[in-house]
Order: C-alpha cells, then structure tokens, then sequence
C-alpha cells in the first residue's frame, strides 16, 4: 500500500479514518469529539478537564496543552489543580452551573484525572460529588490512572475497589481505540443516569499508542427503552437532602446504569457457541492477555467450539449488568473468571448467580479453583503466559493437542533461564547535572526521609535516605517516631511540585508537634519526574520563605548555585540567609542542632528542563566546559562521590581505568570540579567542537539498493526496542508505529519508562498486523519478538528482553555500552561485555546476532551519536524484518521532525550495512569495534612503564622498577612456569607507587603537549583554561595545627600557570634531593615511605613464595592496587589499604616455616 500524505496532527483533525493516537492523546481527543457531537445534536455545551499529573497519567497534562487551540475551538477549558482533590471539587462546580440563571451553557462536560492513589486523596469530594450528580448536557468521566504493576508507582494499585465504594459505576476500556468509544459511553451514561463515571486507565493501555478508526458517528449510542427514569429525574438539584440522594443513587441511578449497559451492548459475547461448557469471563488489559493466551495456544473460534469454550467480555466492571452474563452462561457448567488483583467481577458473578436455580448456577472459579486451591494471583500483573497455563490446567488431557504442550514446555525453558543473576543492570539514576546529586546528601550522623519526585531515588543511593511516604506526608511520620528514638534530628526531602500540592501541610503539621526536623525543599523549577511541567500557581523562593516563616518556621537558608541572582530586596522572609549550594554540609550541620522545625530551599533548576530550555533558547549556554587530564586522573572515584554525576564516566587506558567527562551528556553543572583531584580543569569560552561528519560525496548509501520484498503477515509481528531512556528509544518505537500505520497496517506499541527514562532501561513492545482493526495485545508474549534492536547491550540482554526472543528472532545491536549507575557507585566495577553478547547471541541461536558499533559508526556519519538508533533501524529494514514500506519509514522519520536529513542518512547507511557491509568500512572503519581490554604481555607492561619511568625521573629511577621485576619473575618462574600473575601484578602496583603525581610530575603531565593537543582536538573558541587544585604545600601556610582542614579548599588558578608548571616540570631532577621542597610535606614523605615498604613486602613475599602461598601473594602484592587518588583521598585509601594488608600479611607469615616468620615493615608501624 502507496503511503499517504499524513500530519501529526490529523490525531485531532480527522474526522472520520485511520489515526495513530496514544492512549493520552486518546483522552485529549475525546472531549473535542464529544463537544463536535453535541454540536451536532444542537446542544450548546462546553468541557472542563481539571486533575493532577502521575504516572501513568503523567503526559496528559503536555497532550492538552499541546492540543490548545483545538480545545479552545470547541470551548473546552483545561484548567489542571495544585492536587486532586481540588481538581475533583471544582468538578462539582461544573455540575451545579445550570442551577444558576447565569449559565451561558446547556451543560458542561467535564473529565477529572488523576493516578489511582491520588483518587485515594480525592475519595471525600468524590463521595460528595457522585452523591450530588450530573446534569442532563454535562456529564463526568473520572478518569483513574492504574499502575498494577507499580513501574512507577510508590504502590501497586487497583481502583475498583476504591470507586464501587462510592457507587460510581466503572468503564474498563481493552485497547486505545476502546478509549474513545467507552469515553463517549461514558458521557452518555452520565447524563442518561445522573452519575459521574469511572474510567479505568491502566499504564499498559494509556501509555501504549494504536492505529486506530474514528467515525463521529460512532458509537451509535441508544437510550434504553424499556427501562423508565422517575418523573423527578435523576440529575442534580437544590435543595437535596442526604437520605434522599442515597435513595436515588441505589434505587433510580444504579439500575439505570445497567439498563444503558445493556441496551448498548457493553458487555459482549466475543467467541464460542451455544455448546460451550466453560465460560470465560474479562475485561480490560486482562481480556486482551487471554485472547493472547488463546492465540498461543492456537485456539481461534472453530477451536474453541471444539472444545466448548466461550469468552465474554465485559465493559461496565461495576455494577455488572446481570442479564447478559445470565443468557451467557446458559449451558455452561463452569466460568473462569480472568482479571488482574483481587476479585472484583468475581465476587459479583457469583452473587448474580447465588441464588440461581442449580440447573442454572454454574461453578465460578478465577482466584481459587473448585477446590480452593489458588489459581489466578491476587496481585501483580496478569500475563498471557500465566493465563495459558491456567487454561491448560481446566481442559482435559485429551484436550491438550501438540501445540499446546510444545508452547508449555517452551514456557517451562524461558521460566528457568530467567532465574539467573543479570550480567549488568541499568537501575534509574539521577540525570547529569541533576540538582538532586548534591542537594539529598546528609551530614555525617544524620539520616533523612525520601519523598515522591525524582529525589526519592537517593534511597537507592546509600546516602542513609528511606521511608518513602505518600505525597503530603513528607516528615509526619517523624512525629511518630520521635518520642522513642534515640536520634533527636531528621532531614526531610521535599520537592517543589509535592510542596505545592500539599506538603506545606506536612510542614505544619511538624511545627504543631514541635518535632525537630530540617525540611529541605528541593526548588527545580518544574515538576520533573513527569515530564518537566510547571507546577500550578508559579510559588518562587521567596514566596515559599514567606509561607514557611508565617507558619512558624524561625530559621531558613536558601542554597543555590547562583546566589548573585537574589538581591536585596527580593522579598524574602525575615532571617533568611542566602548561600552557595558548597556550604550545604555546614548549614545542615547548623540545623540539625536547632530545636523545631527549620528549612533549607535548595534551588537549582531540573538538569534536563534546563537543557529543554537551552533548546529553546529560553535558557543562557554555559560558556565553560570541563575537562579532566586523564594523565592526572588517578582514577580514585572521588569526583563521582562529590559529584554523584553519570556523565563523569570510566576512560580504559593502558594504564588503568582513568575517568573522562562526557561531553555529550554533561549539563555544565560542574559539581565533579569539587572532586580532591587537580586533573580537572575548566575551558572557559570553550564549545564542542562537533565532529566532521566523514565524505560520503562518493558513496551513494542506496545506489542500487534493492528493496526488500515486504512480506505478508501471517500473524501479528512482534519487536522489541531496548535501550537507555533520554537517547530516543521511545522515538524508534514511535517511528515505526507510525510507519505501519501509515501503510495501512494493524500496529500497537508499547513504552516501559516510568522511572527508566532518568537514564534507566527502557523497552518499547511494537506488534503489526496485517488487519488495521485487529485488537493487539500491547506487551508482547514471551517469545513474541521477532527482531530486538537493541540500542544498548545491558538492556537488551536484560530478562525481559531475552524472554521475547525465539531461536528465530533477529538481533540488531549497538555495541557500545553506555556507563551505568554502578559505574558512579563503585568506580572499580566493570561490565562482562563479552557476556553480554553471549547472552544475546544464545536467545537467537538459530537466528542472527548483528553487533554494531553504532555509537561510532552515527559520530562518523552525521558528528552525532544521536542518529545511532536509527542507524540499527536502517539495518533492520534492509534484512527484511521491519514489515513497512521504505516509503512510510522515511515519511515516518520526516513526521518526527527531529534531525530529519541526518536520521535519513544513518538510515540509508544501515541499508547499505545489510546489504553491502564493506562499503561502509570503507567509509567509516571497523563496523563493531567490540570493547576489548588493554591487552599487553609482561614484558610491554614492563617496558611501558619503565619508559614512563624514565621520563617521570630518570634511566636509574626506571631500573629499580626493573630489577624488582626481574627478581619476582625468576622467583615467579621457579614455582609455577605457567603463569605469570604474581610479576603482572606487581608490574602494576609497584609502578602505581613509584610514579607518585607529585607538583613535579603533575606540571610535567600538564606541559608535556599532549594536554594542549587533546583540547585542541575537542573544544574550539577563544579558550581560557583555569586549573582546580589545592597544592600540598598550601597546607603548610594553613593556621591552626591539628585544626588544619581535613580536606582543604580546591582553589583557582588562571593561565599565569602555566609557566609555573613548565618550570616545575624542568626542576623534577630535584625529587628526593634535598632541594626538594615540596619533599618535606607529610603527604609526600608517606608516599615515599610506602614504596620501601612495598619492595620490602614484595622480597618477604617471594622468601615465602611456593605453589601453597601463590595466590595468597597475588592477593597481598595487589592490596594497593585502591592507593589512588590525591590528599586526603590517597590517605583514607592507604589506611584502607594498610589495615588489609596488616591481616593477610600477618596470616601469610603464621603460615611460613618459624625462621621466615619475621614482622613486616608496614605491620610494624
């Protein structure tokens, strides 16, 4: 099918066809249709949609503002709440408008939204709003967003429960196209019986996208005629009195709930026949996991006649409507009942049927069988996998054909492959940059509270944060705890958004109580774990100063890391300090000791709404950049400790694992600079030099490229995108369910984010089919993969990924792996990328694995990484395992409108990559440039470092390095011929020890060239570099003796030194001699110390050394591999260091023969 000309924005205003919406965007369409409707039926109406953002309801906000002006072309206002319960409240106000003469409109429609919990906070104005009821034009639609499997959620949730407390009837809608359809039922039963209407959004559903078919004039929505509303109505008035409300909500409201269900047919028979025995009865995700289930198991609609199968799928979840579950169940003897968490429609079924003739009462199983025994879980999420099973279990062994039993058995495989450990893991982190790195730290002794919002993963972080509490109860449960706790102080985190929606509550509350509690109310300037919206009502600094001080708050600070851009007379409350975020450690400390309720407001905008804002030139470019000399860097961590930030990422060298900042993520936060190390320096004036992209003038990427033949879809076709959320996974899934709509095809998709996009894994399920109308199941079924494009291996060789894959699957992979929150956590760790692979590999083992350097590959292209997803798409396509037509993909990746002639380019590359890989090498080099270690033999690991050596101090300084090698290799040789471990080692660490950066050796690193060379090389502009460091020899001009700072104050120093360097680097002949001023600094002399020590070590060692005590040597001979890093960094580690090896060097002489055993030179000390 040719592709059509489309526009994103025919989600919204295309009347009647084919439209590829979200389940948000879903949402956003549906007042419009229902304003369009009453239009057309001459009603002068208007729409009110008020609510609070939350996952997974957390871009509906963005799709109405987005979609403005044609909500105002259909006098639709969108007015969001500072929380839900206010939203629902003037809700109300909607609803009673047409009780006053001054009413312009014959009703408003109106639609409340919120995540479930949030409709926890909302359960007293909706008890009082569904009790006061609707209006014969307006109408409510309570939207509820449900996380059953708390992906991003504090708590896994259900709403059923919570709604049919308050009687309102409840709409559970299958599939996006669903959305629609029972919205505009919803409208209509709304008015029809007087009742505001549940609407039950589950994430899987409502962040999923389909093509879907509209037509204004559907549904065709009927008014039940045989069933008759009291002469009074049913619709709101004044006055009404309590008792009589109750009356007309059980007796009139309810009843005609379901007569409008049934004469709409929202409950419907969906398969099997007048012979069937079992009964199936779902709605919602849980219906379309059974129908997958069935397809699995290869039973379609003649199949299930065979077997007396019959499903119903139910729309109004509560109250049920009876009649048409009763003619369903005619004949049955049993009826399975599938829904996710506890019994809902269940417990209904069997009250409907209880007291049924018995001829007529058939068995009702669904959480527990015949027996009692459990069958379908209570809680977690339902899969179509865990339902095949339970179908398997209820028919007979006759039943069970081959297909069957080969899809059981494979479930049994992948069930066992999942319980191994993940190779490597990608958890959320905080984003570069993010304020959150620095401003959830707590003081030594001191412990804090998390809250909601991004800050909450600090408990994930061992900086002594936990008790995740619900929004608005941040520090309320210190009140409890306090009278019997020990500990008399606690730091509370508090976002912005949270603050405004109710934690300003909280904090009163902990004044009433007098608890002693430091709130820190963490001021990003947008509500950032959902999207980067502005929180409601715009509070500043000072207002929120202002607002604590005139509760009672006596003692606040603001931190920030601009405090020029307050001045005097900004408004702040009485009292107020202002100070630089550096001086948070002290102004906690301060507060923790003060008795009641203080407050800190850490104000630094949200790292990525600061990027968006740069794009839009809504915020200043910074005009320095940071870069580390990596020939400096010891590699210790500390700049990661101090800066928490993933852009400050591990560099393999042949000298160790140094540390490199990433350019093309850093956010110019420039906390790493506070790392104790005097590699970092700042370029100001500096930009990115963007790489050239590489001649490709005389390499046409498609020149006689053939097309590859689109096949037919014989079932539904699944992908799986994976990689790292923030680097445009989502967009790839997006582009291609864009692609398969436009060709005309079926297609659903699927975005697993939530917390994941803060840098974590992400997966996009896609399913197409060859039938536009089909009702896809959104997450694919185990094995239900058929190409993975995996932009990065963690996530890709993640369970949940390999799960989808078969033996006949395609892989398509990006090679390179990004640095992972282990690698801020534990600076040493490292990834098994060659496992990676395998693992990969072995999911597709009758298939193919393709591994790319795509990272690379994209930089050479286009100069940006950011084009290397689309690149893998390219490939791919060409393989023929994208079903679309060439056609619709390039319009695809035109619509998105980003980086259109670059993502074109990648595209056409990855073509040419399947077709004619040799081609591209010729363009671009190796195509996957696979990770490999430094690999040397001993004798190059020898050599280099000697001429390091050399080069640090002299030939002499370099022979004493080799003499200690040559002496542990001929004794290594004696004992064990076959290996070498014990002098690689000692090659290794010995060197780390003599090759002390010193003032010497630092300026020697710094003016050798090769540091002027690497920044000519990155960075362009009129550059000034100013270095970051805090000499040693500093701290002897430091008054106060032992009250000498413990980690003294990095400070500044500007161009001028360069020629100071130049000229300590020419007086390094002086180390060691007594010329050597610096020499006589404590820290200096310690290092010194530790290489005698060492070689002592290593001699006592080899005396001792025979086939028993070989590896108990390599484990002593490598304790100082951790010696790194400078000050006060290099002496906790030597203290470390020395404390270990005091117990394995003292273990090691107990096990020598009486004449060897002598106390070593470092355990003496």
């Amino acid at each position: 099918m040719d592709a059509t000309p489309i526009t994103l924005d025919d989600r919204y205003k295309v009347e009647r066809g084919r439209v590829f919406l979200t389940g948000v965007q879903a949402l956003t369409r549906l007042p419009i249709i229902q304003a369009q409707r009453d239009k057309a039926a001459g009603l002068n109406t208007g729409g009110f949609i008020s609510g609070y953002r939350g996952s997974p309801l957390g871009g509906y906000d963005g799709a109405l503002w987005q979609a403005q002006a044609y909500l105002d072309e259909n006098r639709i206002k969108f007015q969001p709440a500072i929380n839900e319960e206010l939203a629902a409240t003037a809700i109300i106000g909607t609803q009673q408008i047409n009780s006053y003469p001054d009413a312009a409109v014959d009703g408003v429609f109106s639609i409340w939204y919120g995540k479930g919990p949030g409709s926890d906070r909302a359960s007293d104005a909706m008890k009082h709003a569904h009790s006061i009821g609707t209006t014969p034009h307006g109408g409510v639609l309570v939207v509820v967003g449900d996380d059953p499997g708390a992906v991003s959620s504090a708590v896994a949730h259900q709403c059923e429960q919570l709604l049919s407390s308050w009687l309102m009837p409840i709409l559970y809608p299958a599939s996006v196209h669903e959305y629609i359809e029972y919205g505009l039922l919803g409208f209509a039963i709304s008015r029809y019986a007087g009742c505001y209407i549940g609407f039950k959004a589950v994430s899987e559903t409502v962040e999923s996208a389909a093509s879907v078919s509209v037509d204004p004039d559907q549904p065709d929505i009927v008014i039940p005629e045989d069933h008759e509303l009291p002469p009074d109505g049913v619709h709101v008035r004044w006055p009404d009195p309590q008792l009589v409300q109750e009356a007309r909500l059980h007796d009139v409201k309810l009843p005609a709930v379901q007569a409008f269900a049934k004469a709409n047919k929202i409950d419907r028979t969906v398969m099997g026949g007048e012979k069937a025995k079992i009964g199936i009865v779902s709605a919602g995700k849980a219906y379309l996991d059974l129908m997958q289930a069935l397809a699995e198991l290869g039973i379609d609609e003649a199949r299930a006649e065979e077997l007396g199968l019959s499903v119903y799928k139910v729309g109004l979840v509560w109250p049920m409507e009876p009649d048409g579950l009763i003619k369903f169940a005619d004949g049955l003897e049993q009826i399975l009942v599938v829904e996710e968490k506890r019994a809902f429609m269940e417990t209904q079924i069997k009250e409907i049927f209880y007291n049924r003739p018995v001829s007529d009462r058939p068995v009702v199983i669904g959480k527990q069988d015949e027996t009692g025994a459990p069958l379908l879980p209570t809680h977690g999420e339902t899969n179509p996998e865990m339902i095949a099973r339970v179908l398997m279990a209820r028919l007979s062994t006759a039943d069970r054909d081959d297909k069957m039993q080969m899809r059981l058995h494979y479930l049994d495989q992948v069930q066992a492959k999942s319980v191994n450990p993940p190779i490597a893991m990608r958890p959320p982190f905080f984003c570069s940059g993010c304020p959150h790195n620095r401003s959830t730290v707590v003081p030594e002794g001191s412990r804090a509270f998390a809250g909601t919002g991004c800050h909450l993963m600090a408990g994930f972080m061992n900086r002594k944060t936990d008790l995740f509490i619900q929004m608005g109860g941040e520090g309320v449960p210190w009140m409890g705890q306090a009278p019997f706790c020990t500990s008399d102080h606690i730091f509370q985190n508090l976002g912005d958004g949270t603050y405004v929606h109710s934690g300003s509550l909280a904090i009163r509350q902990s004044i009433a109580a007098g608890v002693n509690i430091t709130y820190k109310i963490l001021y990003n300037d947008a509500v950032a774990m959902t999207g980067g919206q502005p929180f409601e009502g715009g509070v500043t600094v000072p207002q929120i100063t202002q607002q604590v001080y005139h509760e009672g708050v006596r003692r606040i600070a603001v931190l920030t890391d601009g405090p020029d851009k307050y001045p005097s007379n900004v408004g702040f409350a009485p009292g107020v300090t202002v100070h630089h975020r550096d001086k948070l450690d002290s102004i906690q400390q301060e507060f923790r000791r003060i008795k009641g309720v203080t407050v800190i407001v850490y104000d630094q905008v949200c790292a990525t709404e600061k990027r968006r804002r740069r794009r839009r030139g809504k915020f200043p470019e910074a005009d320095t950049r940071i870069y580390i000399n990596a020939a400096v860097c010891e590699g210790c961590g500390d700049c990661s400790v101090q800066s928490n930030c993933i852009s400050v990422s591990p560099l393999e060298t042949p000298l160790g694992r140094k540390r490199v900042v990433d350019q093309s993520s850093c956010n110019q936060d420039f906390s790493c600079l506070n790392g104790f190390c005097p590699s970092f320096v700042s370029l100001k004036g500096a930009t990115l030099k963007k790489k050239s992209p590489v001649r490709t003038d005389s390499t046409d990427p498609i020149k006689d490229l053939p097309v590859p033949n689109r096949q037919r879809i014989d079932r539904s076709y699944g992908i799986v995108v994976a990689g790292v959320g923030g680097t445009g996974v989502v967009t790839i899934g997006q582009i291609i369910g864009m692609a398969a709509h436009i060709d005309g095809l079926g297609c659903s998709l699927l975005d697993f984010t939530g917390l994941a996009q803060k840098g974590g894994g992400v997966l996009t399920h896609i399913q197409i089919s060859e039938e536009p109308d089909e009702n896809l199941v959104v997450r694919l079924p185990v094995g239900g993969a058929d190409l993975l494009i995996a932009g990065d291996m963690v996530v890709g060789s993640g369970a949940e990924a390999l799960a989808k894959l078969s033996p006949n699957s395609l892989a398509v992979v990006n090679s390179k792996v990004q640095a992972t929150a282990e690698s801020v956590m534990a600076p040493d760790s490292v990834i098994n990328e060659a496992a990676l692979r395998d693992a990969i590999a072995a999911a597709v083992d009758d298939g193919e694995a393709n591994f790319f350097n795509a990272t690379n590959i994209a930089e050479a292209l286009t100069g940006d990484s950011v084009t290397a997803n689309i690149f893998l798409v390219g490939y791919a396509f060409q393989k023929g395992a994208i079903p679309v037509s060439l056609n619709a993909l390039l319009q695809a990746i035109k619509l998105n409108g980003v980086a259109v002639q670059a993502n074109t380019l990648c595209f056409n590359w990855g073509r040419q990559a399947a077709a004619d890989p040799e081609t591209l090498e010729k363009v671009v080099g190796e195509l996957d440039g696979e990770a490999k270690p430094f690999e040397e033999t001993l004798e190059e690991q020898i050599e280099r470092r000697s001429r390091y050596l050399t080069d640090y101090q002299n030939a002499a300084y370099a022979q004493r390095y080799r003499q200690l090698l040559d002496t542990v290799s001929e004794k290594e040789m004696s004992v064990t011929p076959d290996s070498n471990r014990l002098a690689s080692a000692v090659a290794r660490d010995y060197f780390r020890l003599m090759a002390i950066k010193d003032e010497y050796e630092v300026a020697r690193l710094f003016t050798n060239g090769n540091f002027e060379k690497d920044i000519k090389e990155r960075f362009e502009g009129e550059i000034t570099i100013n270095f970051h460091m805090a000499p040693p020899v500093f701290r002897w001009f430091e008054k106060g003796g032992a009250a000498k700072k413990s980690r003294p104050d990095k400070k500044i120093y500007g161009p001028w030194v360069w020629s100071v360097m130049k000229m300590l680097s020419r007086l390094r002949t002086f180390r060691g001699t007594a010329l050597d001023f610096f020499g006589r600094t404590d820290e200096r002399q310690m290092e010194r110390r530790l290489i005698e020590d060492y070689e002592n070590t290593i001699k006592q060692l080899l005396a001792g050394l025979d086939e028993n005590t070989y590896d108990q040597a390599i484990d002593i001979a490598t304790i100082y591999e951790t010696v790194r890093g400078y000050g006060p960094v290099k002496e906790k580690s030597i203290v470390e260091a020395r404390e270990k090896h005091d117990k394995l060097m003292n273990a090691f002489i107990a096990g020598l023969p009486p004449e060897e055993s002598r106390q070593s030179p470092i355990a003496a000390e």
